[in-house]
């Protein structure tokens, strides 16, 4: 379960299928990027993770694609090293344990520092896609906790209007 973790947001513990090695760079091939349905632990509604690359020893980060279906979130989480989130589709809400709502469009980012809980969804009417870039503190990018409550996505929802 811990590899399923860190494949979904972290994507350190998956192999990187490196095609081509030229000065330094590092190329990782279609094969190793293959989409992950979120599991049912971690979100509500349909979701799909598309790794684009991992952490390595120099670069303690690593990036996904995240497409949510229409009214899909994930659960209360935080990234003890933060979080950057960038919408390539749709509008996306990040709701924080304050009560504060951020609704973002393609193109727009977020930044979520470390240690804050929050979670991410689309809207109803819309699926939506996030880039997030997700550091490492030590061995650690998520902390997975409670689901979000349909009352707190619907209030989330009444302030975003």
């Amino acid at each position: 379960m811990r590899t399923v973790a860190v494949a979904l947001l972290g994507l350190s513990a998956i192999p990187a299928v490196v095609a081509e090695e030229n000065q330094g760079h590092s190329l990782y091939d279609k094969e190793w990027k293959t989409p992950i349905d979120g599991p049912a632990q971690w979100f509500t509604g349909e979701v799909t993770v598309d790794p684009v690359f991992p952490s390595n020893d120099v670069a303690r980060y690593s990036g996904a694609y995240v497409t949510f279906s229409a009214g899909a979130r994930t659960i209360w989480h935080e990234h003890p090293a933060g979080q950057h989130i960038v919408v390539t589709e749709g509008t996306a809400l990040v709701g924080t344990r304050d009560g504060s709502v951020t609704t973002f469009h393609e193109g727009e980012a977020v930044w979520c520092p470390p240690d804050m809980d929050h979670w991410h969804a689309a809207t109803p009417e819309s699926p939506m896609t996030h880039f997030v870039v997700t550091a490492f503190k030590g061995d650690e990018n998520v902390v997975w906790k409670e689901k979000v409550t349909d009352e707190t996505y619907q209030n989330a929802l009444e302030k975003s209007e």
